[in-house]
């Protein structure tokens, strides 16, 4: 509820200066009131401003400021020309000042500021809230209740630092005395001078601060509700051989009954347990001694604990539990039967390997010392049974008997066409427990597994779930679990579908967890999931390899898995990572992986390449491995060099069969038929040729022969001059060039020349666009007469006149071979005019065009310039048939 607080004092303040209101009649033209020692948070409070001894200024030049902040003026209430209230909410903890401002309205106002500035200091607290549940207590002291009494309650309501509560605690003995004692947190002790045993009291507690006062509810007892005992002392356990399944319990009661009346509360549980096990109250009488504990579990540690408080139905407190108290129940015959189970491993022989195994009765009740085992074992053939007993013994070291441990029994080796069945007992010092059976039937017999199991885990427990065989009846499942570190199994009923694992499963530790049905004893076929209670990333991560070596764009990578033991959780993939350079690549294959082959690479570039392998709760990378790529794909240069040699083989075929098809015509354009001139007729022209008397022919002049002869047997002719004639070699002839008349016959081509000169040996002179002609210049004279000063000369011309018909269709020659030349031979008589008229009648008959053959360079002829110069005419004479064209100008 909201409250206007109004208070009449007033105070004055200067500055920041608290004063005495007679401070007011000193000049001072501005008050505030009220000013009251605390305000309460919550609630709204009002303060009036007054001007007073003045008349500068009116309640109109006045305003408030709340810590600082201007308070709008629809807070204001102006009760006169001179006095002006303000409202504000009073909220948080922290003090705050609330001033009265004037407004600057004139100099004087400025000069005198101090004077028009005035305010209250405003410290926030809450109202003292009414103490609620009390409660005192007396504590035994020796035999004795002890006479102080410390009492606590619910200190309801908050409080600041400045505005602080005091609790005052108020004990009064009915009819005696009264006491109290101060505090300021929320208990307190009062010390009497003995206890009123058996007396009333009554007990308050107030509460004060600046806000006010306020008392809790009085609390009246007789004193005995406050007490509180020590717990029972010296308790014993007493284990008696002829009650294998009770303990016997006595204990001292902690004060005599003349003071408090007790009562007795007794629990028990089995040694490392804390399910304790609570005596009903009925059971204990008042003011016993003794407890006999009963239907409890033989052979068995059980610590028991006692405490008591007052008889009487509300009075008192519990008193705290004794120390704790052990036995052992003694040895009783095992109740139960042990349980078998088998494990069935398969050989390649068509044959089982069966392992059988137990674990203690549930409540064996003493010490197992050993099993009796007895094999049942069908015959093929005969319907008889074979039965085996041994005693499994169990060492001193193994301990007490354990229902969890697991003992191994025996092997037995069944073939497939085998069923056998067996029947366990455990036996302790005082008897033996019922038999457990389990039959292994053939394995074409065996039953039909469950359906559909699935597992998972939730609130840090595994489950699993299933549905019931279609075949067979199930009298009851059997639920195994198996890992690196062992195996373990449980029995459900028949009726269960879902169940929760109850062995010590570890975290991060993958289990293969499988459910058989059973019925009538008889073992059907498993049904299996893995399952891991927690997983998280593996220890480590897979190691790669290269397998074999890389190529030159690809390298085929292979890792082994990473051992169950350190995968904590299940593979969910493969992170390959693959490096060169700056540049990293990833790819990510499934967890059934095992190798995977990088396409697209580098050649001669180095990898770095390692593999992540991730669970659901993370992942771990494998150590790193390198390799570089080829530089030439394997069996690449043999094919380059196979396929080089091929090309090369089918260029070289090609080429000779270009060249054995265009035989003709290479020939030609390569090796053309050059004639050679030593073997033209115009040698036969040289001044330098034999004289010969001829026989005339019937058809010649007189003393003019002509010869007839096959192009081809030019080398046949004149072979008698020729024997006759001494040779001059490269004298008028060049072994390389044509000499006489024609240079060289049948070549289109310039050729060299060779100087008529007997000395300088045989320079030869080049000329690119002309051809070479030869003429024969004689002497007037005649061989036996005198010769003229005028010597015969050979000279050769430089002529740019095209070739004969001949020379530059040599094919011609080819084509007339059979044809005869005619040669003309010079007149026995040797007379010159005798000659030149045969040779003008010569050229005036209508021949054939003289064809000439050529020579072989070694019937190259040459004759002295004597012997020229004997039968050589005076007059120059041509020595070579006329053309029609003649010739150009030299």
């Amino acid at each position: 509820m909201m409250k206007t607080v109004r208070v009449l004092q007033l105070l004055l303040l200067t500055g920041f200066t608290s004063a005495p209101p007679a401070a007011a009649e000193s000049g001072n033209h501005l008050v505030t009131a009220p000013h009251p020692p605390v305000v309460e948070i919550g609630t709204d409070f009002t303060a009036t401003c007054m001007i007073i001894n003045t008349a500068e200024v009116t309640a109109d030049d006045l305003y408030w400021n709340l810590t600082q902040k201007k308070v709008p003026k629809e807070q204001y209430t102006k009760i006169n020309s001179t006095a002006l209230n303000v409202t504000i909410h009073v909220s948080g903890e922290k003090n705050e000042w609330l001033f009265c401002f004037c407004k600057n309205v004139s100099a004087n106002v400025i000069l005198n500021k101090g004077k028009f500035m005035h305010g209250v200091l405003l410290q926030k607290g809450y109202r003292p809230r009414k103490p609620e549940n009390i409660s005192c207590i007396a504590l035994q002291e020796k035999t004795y209740i002890s006479p102080t009494i410390t009492c606590s309650w619910d200190a309801a309501g908050r409080q600041t630092k400045d505005v602080a509560t005091d609790f005052t605690l108020i004990l009064k003995v009915i009819n005696s005395e009264t006491l109290n004692v101060s505090t300021e947190g929320n208990s307190a002790s009062v010390s009497l001078t003995t206890f009123p045993n058996f007396m009333e009291m009554e007990i308050w507690v107030e509460a004060k601060n600046k806000l006010g006062t306020i008392q809790s509810e009085r609390l009246r007892r007789e004193s005995g509700y406050f007490v509180k005992t020590d717990p029972p002392a010296n308790i014993q356990i007493v284990s008696e051989k002829s009650f294998p399944t009770s303990l016997l319990i006595n204990w001292n009661p902690p004060i005599i009954s003349q003071y408090v009346g007790l009562t007795y509360e007794i629990r028990f549980c089995q040694n490392g347990s804390h399910d304790w096990a609570y005596v009903p109250q009925v059971d204990t009488a008042r003011n016993i001694q003794s407890f006999r504990l009963q239907n409890i579990r033989p052979d068995t540690v059980y610590v028991t604990q006692v405490r008591c408080k007052d008889h009487r139905e509300g009075y008192g407190y519990w008193s705290d539990w004794s120390s704790n108290a052990t036995k052992r129940t003694p040895e009783d015959q095992p109740k139960g039967k042990p349980d078998l189970w088998r494990i069935v491993a398969e050989s390649d022989v068509g044959e089982r390997r069966v392992q059988f195994v137990c674990k203690d009765p549930v409540f064996a009740n003493g010490r197992i010392i050993r099993f009796e085992m007895n094999v049942q074992e069908k015959k093929d053939k005969v319907k008889n049974t074979s039965w085996e007993s041994f005693p499994v013994n169990r060492s001193e070291a193994d301990g007490r008997s354990d229902h969890t441990s697991i003992t191994t029994l025996r092997d037995i080796v069944l073939a497939d066409k085998r069923a056998v069945k067996v029947y366990v007992t455990a036996v302790n010092s005082v008897g033996r427990s019922a038999a457990a059976s389990l039959f292994i039937p053939e394995t074409a017999h065996e039953l039909a597994p469950v359906r559909e199991l699935r597992g998972g885990v939730q609130g840090g427990q595994m489950w699993l779930q299933w549905k019931p065989p279609n075949t067979a009846a199930v009298t009851e499942y059997v639920v195994q679990w198996v890992s690196a570190d062992g195996m373990d199994w449980q029995r459900e009923n028949r009726s269960t579908t879902h169940t929760v694992i109850k062995g010590d499963l570890k975290k991060f530790v993958c289990y293969t967890v499988s459910v058989y049905p059973i019925s009538s004893g008889w073992t059907g076929q498993a049904a299996t999931v893995q399952a891991f209670l927690e997983q998280s990333a593996p220890e480590e991560g897979p190691a790669v390899r290269l397998n074999g070596q890389p190529g030159r764009d690809e390298a085929e990578l292979v890792w082994t898995e990473i051992p169950q033991s350190r995968r904590r959780g299940f593979i969910t993939n493969y992170t390959i990572f693959y490096k060169s350079g700056g540049e990293l690549h990833s790819v990510t294959v499934p967890s059934n992986t095992t190798s995977f082959t990088l396409k697209s690479l580098t050649g001669n570039t180095k990898y770095d390449t390692w593999i992540r392998a991730s669970t659901a709760a993370g992942s771990a990378e494998g150590s790193r491995h390198s390799f570089t790529t080829l530089k030439h794909t394997p069996g690449e240069i043999e094919l380059i060099v196979v396929g080089a040699s091929l090309s090369f083989l089918f260029v070289v075929v090609m080429t000779m069969v270009i060249c054995i098809s265009k035989k003709e015509t290479i020939k030609k354009n390569f090796w053309p038929q050059i004639p050679n001139p030593g073997e033209s007729t115009i040698g036969y022209w040289s001044p330098d040729y034999p004289l010969k008397a001829e026989t005339p022919k019937e058809n010649c002049l007189s003393g003019i022969s002509v010869l007839d002869v096959d192009t081809c047997d030019g080398k046949m002719v004149f072979d008698e001059d020729k024997t006759s004639l001494p040779l001059k070699k490269d004298k008028y002839l060049s072994e390389e060039h044509s000499s006489g008349i024609g240079g060289s016959s049948c070549m289109s081509s310039p050729r060299q020349s060779v100087s008529d000169s007997d000395e300088g040996g045989d320079p030869v002179d080049t000329t690119a666009s002309t051809v070479q002609y030869s003429s024969v210049v004689a002497s007037n004279g005649y061989k036996g007469q005198t010769p003229s000063s005028q010597a015969a000369i050979f000279s050769r011309s430089e002529s740019t006149q095209p070739l004969l018909d001949c020379e530059e269709n040599p094919d011609m020659m080819l084509q007339e071979g059979s044809r005869h030349q005619r040669f003309l031979r010079r007149p026995a008589d040797n007379d010159p005019a005798h000659f030149n008229q045969l040779l003008e009648m010569e050229q005036q008959e209508v021949l054939e065009p003289l064809d000439f053959c050529p020579l072989e360079e070694d019937s190259e002829l040459t004759r002295t310039d004597e012997q020229s110069a004997d039968w050589l005419p005076t007059a120059p004479a041509s020595s070579y048939m006329p053309q029609l064209g003649g010739y150009r100008q030299q």
